[in-house]
């Protein structure tokens, strides 16, 4: 809005030679319009925001009214006053004055004539101006949230597009003053999100909107308070501008319609989560220490790292159709590979409420994300906690609620080996058997548990291994037409005894050496060399992986 500094520095009044004798401090009040008058009681037909024009000509001297005329135009919410000199007074009433210092009412003086119809039309014509801008912003803020909409856009995108309007620094928090997302202004992001919880704790908003001077912020609430999604934030030092709240407005009210659209309300913090487990992961895999970007993310997103152990987990839900029997079981037996994987997926997710619910039990922060049909976890310990035993009860709890299988990865201190304790994890994980256990005998498998196992699934990308254990296997299973020799093998590498292993195929121990005898010959080997025995033992664990 056009203020009154603006106009004294318009030159048909700076022509003027204009003096301010009183409201220095409010010259930054906005000017709505202008009004020109020679009548001391005008005030009640006034409107807030007026700018009133006089040369005195018909103003009496009688201080006690002009006291009484500077009330009037203070008690009308008017804008400034400007008084010019010459044809009624050649120096401003001291009693007018002094009303004026009195009630921080702006007034000024001109020394020098002036048209004040050209006043009025060059304010006017600014005033109408500007307002014309603020309509075209005004629109332009609605055509992109309307396109926004239309388009469906994702909780990411509407941020940016909010940065972008904004031209500063833009933020989401929960309602627990934790900062889901943010997207870093033109000078960056730093001094916005430093001591963030202790700052927006601070922050109380009486009405929808406010602006908090002393953070320097523009806060806006998503969706009714009592539903607890959280606030949005910009970055504004200055008082905001009528667009600067339309964009914040705008854009919570957008934030919010994506979260009534979305059936799963934690939806934006899964996919937090799932981004920052993802990069972690990514950045181990390249052997890229995190960036600092990343480990502020971390932080802001709930998993404080300085200070902390760190802990990589990896859980594997049973699938629904897991407990099916009989012919379901066959049937599921029969199923695609996709929907395997989609049933592992399905399990996973359901994976994820139980966990957060145990950890925020335990009040242990954590990132948790879904990741190529596993439930990744990502805990943050105290340093003097056992880690062991913290993880421990987690699953444990966990597996109350949900059948499971649960692998750790090995305690870390430093972030940058964030990834790598989530890779062991996964590695861990699918080097134990596949089938999850009941809830009452649940076990942490680490990597100290899964011995051979877990050796070859670390070299599981290696092509080298499948041609291994198909050189090893091959021609034992083009001769074995009636799925006879390799279980047999299987039992006697398995087991400690012949007779455990003929007992483990309920077959007698007749059957089972002529079996060992009819695969030594198709080998050409013996199986009594232990070489041979290891050899075979690790093709077929290979095959299981």
């Amino acid at each position: 809005m056009l203020t009154i500094a603006q106009v004294l520095a318009m030159p048909v009044l700076r022509n003027a030679d204009p003096e301010v004798l009183a409201g220095h401090e409010r010259l930054h009040r906005s000017v709505r319009w202008v009004h020109t008058t020679e009548l001391h009681d005008i005030g009640l037909l006034l409107r807030g925001g007026d700018l009133v024009l006089t040369t005195g000509i018909a103003m009496p001297d009688n201080p006690q009214i002009l006291e009484r005329f500077a009330t009037s135009l203070w008690e009308s919410d008017t804008t400034g006053l400007i008084l010019e000199l010459g044809r009624r007074w050649s120096v401003a009433p001291p009693s007018l004055v002094d009303a004026c210092r009195r009630l921080g009412l702006p007034l000024i003086v001109l020394h020098r004539e002036v048209r004040f119809a050209s006043v009025a039309q060059q304010i006017g014509e600014r005033i109408v101006d500007e307002q014309l801008v603020q309509l075209r912003e005004a629109q332009q803020v609605h055509d992109v949230f309307t396109d926004l909409s239309v388009s469906e856009a994702t909780p990411k995108e509407i941020l940016q597009a909010v940065g972008s309007l904004a031209g500063a620094s833009v933020a989401v928090e929960t309602g627990h003053h934790q900062v889901l997302d943010f997207r870093a202004g033109p000078t960056g992001a730093a001094a916005f999100l430093d001591d963030w919880e202790r700052r927006s704790r601070a922050v109380r908003l009486g009405e929808r909107t406010g602006w908090d001077e002393s953070n320097g912020w523009l806060v806006t609430q998503i969706g009714r308070p009592e539903r607890g999604w959280g606030r949005l934030v910009i970055e504004s030092a200055a008082e905001p501008s009528p667009r600067l709240v339309a964009v914040a407005e705008r854009g919570a009210a957008a934030l919010a319609l994506e979260r009534l659209h979305d059936r799963q309300r934690d939806s934006q913090v899964r996919r937090v989560h799932h981004e920052l487990i993802v990069e972690l992961l990514t950045d181990s895999r390249s052997r890229r220490s995190p960036r600092d970007d990343l480990r502020q993310r971390c932080e802001l997103a709930g998993l404080p790292v300085e200070r902390r152990t760190l802990v990589g987990l990896a859980l594997r839900g049973r699938p629904a159709s897991s407990s099916l029997a009989g012919p379901a079981a066959s049937a599921s037996a029969s199923a695609s590979a996709g929907s395997a994987s989609a049933g592992l997926a399905e399990a996973a997710d359901e994976l994820i409420a139980p966990v957060l619910h145990a950890a925020a039990l335990a009040k242990l922060p954590c990132l948790a994300a879904v990741v190529d049909d596993d439930l990744r976890v990502l805990l943050s310990l105290p340093r003097r906690a056992s880690a062991p035993r913290l993880v421990d009860e987690l699953v444990a709890a966990t597996a109350k609620r949900h059948r499971l299988i649960a692998a750790s990865g090995q305690e870390v201190s430093d972030f940058a080996d964030a990834g790598r304790t989530l890779r062991e994890a996964l590695q861990v994980l699918q080097s134990v058997p596949a089938a999850p256990g009941d809830s009452a005998g649940v076990v942490t498998h680490r990597l100290q548990d899964v011995h051979v196992r877990g050796l070859l699934r670390l070299l599981a990308d290696d092509d080298r291994l499948a041609a291994f254990a198909d050189r090893e296997l091959s021609r034992l299973r083009a001769a074995d037409t009636h799925d006879r020799l390799v279980p047999a093998v299987r039992a006697f590498v398995e087991h400690p005894t012949k007779a455990a292993a003929a007992s483990a195929l309920a077959v007698s121990r007749p059957v089972f050496y002529e079996r060992l005898a009819a695969a030594e010959q198709i080998l050409g080997l013996s199986l009594d060399d232990p070489v041979i025995r290891t050899s075979l033992h690790l093709a077929l664990l290979i095959e299981d992986l």
